[in-house]
């Protein structure tokens, strides 16, 4: 294909700048998608946080509990 004139339009080069543009588009959209995806998880867990420590915290108490009876029970109370 020969250059175009002075006065011409270079289509090819214009498709080609589009396709570059809307490709970058579509990167930057998937880039903020998956910020967005790792916000929410975040926001999730920070929710469920209090929940956690206090399924912990009862664990850890019947752990103490019952390592108090058995031991109660070993010395033989």
């Amino acid at each position: 294909m020969s250059d175009p004139s002075p006065g011409q339009i270079d289509l090819q080069a214009i498709l080609a700048k589009i396709r570059r543009d809307t490709q970058e588009s579509d990167k930057f959209i998937a880039e903020q998608r998956k910020l967005i995806a790792e916000a929410a998880k975040l926001e999730r867990d920070r929710a469920f946080l209090p929940w956690s420590v206090a399924a912990t915290l009862l664990g850890a108490g019947a752990a103490l509990f019952a390592a108090g009876a058995g031991f109660i029970k070993l010395i033989g109370g």
